[in-house]
């Protein structure tokens, strides 16, 4: 039978192994396809000029679950879909929409991702400049995967909002995602 101390020891091991697993990086659990929640980063500098999701692009499997972590700064995390403020639809016709409404520092929101394709979302107050983030599930497909005017001229979408220049040029293309497994971007240096 072991020792008090043993017993005690083993604890502290199994323990010290549970926080460090805890700790994993969203690189660790995309790289090796886990099914662990990935935490993606709602980042700010000090003055707020420059805002962004870390990281900005993620290739997950079919039922993971994504945690979103607020840093810094107010913001929240909300699907391209028309029933979010008329913005068009960037992610699969069959997927809900979701919006986590404002999320203060030390705030989290999670989804969970059960049909593939690909997920476009933004920061409410932060759209505007570039404050986006795409997440492939599975296998590229669906309205996110199409060009961003791809819905111009189609009946129904006469009062969906395009998606701004800035938050555009900020998405992370579907090849360096696929390629990558996940897209880091970080502030202005």
């Amino acid at each position: 039978m072991p020792s008090r101390r043993e017993f005690l020891r083993a604890g502290g091991i199994l323990a010290a192994g549970l926080f460090i697993a805890s700790q994993a990086s969203p690189s660790s659990a995309a790289q090796s396809g886990g099914d662990s929640i990935i935490e993606i980063r709602m980042k700010s500098d000090v003055m707020g000029s420059h805002v962004w999701f870390d990281p900005v692009g993620l290739l997950i499997k079919p039922g993971q679950t994504v945690r979103w972590v607020c840093v810094e700064n107010v913001h929240t995390v909300t699907a391209y879909h028309p029933s979010n403020g008329n913005h068009s639809l960037r992610i699969p016709e069959k997927a809900a929409p979701w919006d986590s409404g404002f999320i203060q520092p030390g705030g989290k929101f999670e989804q969970t991702f059960t049909e593939e394709g690909v997920y476009d979302y933004f920061c409410l107050p932060h759209e505007g400049a570039g404050m986006v983030g795409r997440i492939i599930v599975g296998k590229p497909s669906g309205p996110g995967a199409l060009p961003f005017d791809y819905y111009k001229g189609k009946p129904g979408t006469e009062d969906w909002l395009p998606v701004p220049p800035a938050a555009q040029k900020t998405f992370p293309s579907l090849e360096r995602i696929t390629k990558e497994r996940i897209v880091r971007i970080g502030p202005p240096e």
